[in-house]
């Protein structure tokens, strides 16, 4: 199948997910993740609707938004972000789902010349191999985060386990459902923390039954080239 062909099916599993917990489609946004394809390839997703366009490697991103520079794409830096390496793409990207230390929120704090809403990290199932705060220290970070007027807090991202334990992986979701509640309780201005980013293509379905709001999707919707 095509691009098309595949947004269409993914929309489809969005929307019966949606259904089973009385959720509207529209509250879902779909972000293409466009490390294993070309830039050619990215604008086909473009042109397919894609909307969102979620990279991993700072040279990608700047090469594709080069390329497409006269669409009206979101841009989405969801890899680790190297503090050295903050420079190099704040200005180039309209969301940042990796921020997880005061470090690299100093860093994005000196470089930024605008606002970026940025998803806290949350490693929820403590994987040796992933990165991001455990649950236990989430609410005090984005406490802290108030004296960095140039992040705004826009939610939480996490990746589950890469397992067919379906109990797990929704426990993780469901955790991290929690956690934003807890923080939008403290009605803290920085931190509205209304969206979650969590759900890639072996789980997204689980995610949007938990509350996602932002699923990351690549091989299954744009392929893989390289």
């Amino acid at each position: 199948m095509g691009i098309k062909e595949n947004k269409e099916h993914i929309l489809n599993e969005i929307q019966k997910a949606c259904e089973k917990k009385n959720r509207s489609l529209k509250g879902v946004n779909l972000i293409a993740v466009t490390k294993y394809v070309s830039n050619e390839t990215t604008r086909a997703a473009v042109s397919a609707g894609i909307e969102h366009i979620g990279e991993n490697r700072i040279e990608g991103l700047l090469s594709k938004k080069e390329f497409l520079k006269d669409t009206s794409v979101k841009w989405h830096f969801i890899g680790t972000l190297q503090t050295r390496k903050v420079k190099d793409v704040i200005e180039h990207v309209d969301y940042i789902h990796s921020l997880d230390r005061l470090s690299l929120a100093s860093e994005i704090q000196k470089r930024a010349e605008k606002t970026i809403s940025c998803f806290v990290q949350v490693n929820v199932a403590e994987e040796d191999s992933k990165h991001g705060l455990p649950v236990k220290d989430v609410v005090a970070f984005v406490d802290k985060l108030k004296d960095y007027d140039r992040i705004k807090v826009v939610g939480l991202m996490t990746m589950a386990p890469f397992t067919d334990d379906e109990s797990l992986i929704r426990n993780v979701f469901s955790t991290l459902k929690q956690l934003q509640l807890e923080i939008q309780k403290q009605k803290m201005v920085h931190a509205p923390c209304t969206e979650l980013s969590m759900g890639m293509s072996n789980d997204f379905s689980i995610a949007v039954e938990e509350g996602a709001t932002f699923i990351r999707i690549g091989t299954s919707l744009v392929g893989k080239e390289f």
